[in-house]
């Protein structure tokens, strides 16, 4: 196996992933191809736009089967980015308007829920810069001191785990915001990690180099 696969699933922007995979010394490749999937070393499934649309998207090009039998089954090392963790949850209720939460692809005993921030000072997407308190240890936060545990968050819905041993660490505005969740081989974070200067390059680069 070599190289690192990002998934392309049609609404995702995909560059600055690519640009921190590089920076880190690795060779990304820019896929939605199973065979490309399959000779990769590690996984990533970055996320910007719509959980409808995406989740549409992911079923139409099959990637949620291949995700399933690669990752799941196969034990690949997996990150995912921002809608990237929430596609992981079971239900998110954003745009449902016909009140039918959208399905996620359920890897995680979660929902996605709108941010509701107890000051209304604060709005909504939550964008900016924000610490986050580690709730355990995980290999992808590896060499990365508590104090520097500030990341870039640009989201208007937040996972709610069901299983609070599936939770890495929670950030806080108005309210706790799960901002990274683990189990087995696949982790995730609510924040962008490439876009969070030399903490996010750390965390990208502890997990091109993890091998659970």
């Amino acid at each position: 196996m070599s190289g690192v696969a990002i998934v392309d699933y049609g609404i995702n922007n995909v560059r600055s992933v690519r640009n921190a995979v590089e920076y880190c010394g690795f060779d990304p490749i820019v896929t939605h191809d199973e065979d490309a999937i399959a000779d990769a070393s590690h996984v990533i499934l970055p996320g910007v736009g719509a959980f409808g649309d995406a989740m549409s998207n992911i079923r139409e090009r099959g990637i949620d089967a291949m995700l399933e039998r690669h990752v799941r089954e196969k034990g690949k090392p997996f990150l995912a980015v921002c809608l990237g963790m929430q596609l992981l949850a079971k239900t998110s209720e954003e745009h449902a308007d016909d009140g039918v939460p959208h399905r996620g692809l359920g890897w995680f005993d979660a929902d996605v829920l709108r941010l509701l921030p107890n000051d209304p000072a604060l709005k909504i997407p939550h964008m900016g810069w924000n610490m986050v308190a580690k709730e355990r240890s995980h290999p992808i936060l590896a060499n990365i001191r508590e104090s520097n545990l500030a990341f870039y968050f640009v989201h208007s819905f937040a996972m709610r785990c069901n299983a609070e041993a599936d939770v890495v660490g929670y950030a806080q505005y108005g309210q706790p915001v799960t901002a990274i969740i683990a189990r087995d081989n696949v982790v995730a974070t609510q924040f962008h990690p490439e876009k969070s200067q030399d903490s996010g390059i750390e965390l990208v680069s502890n997990f091109l180099r993890w091998n659970p």
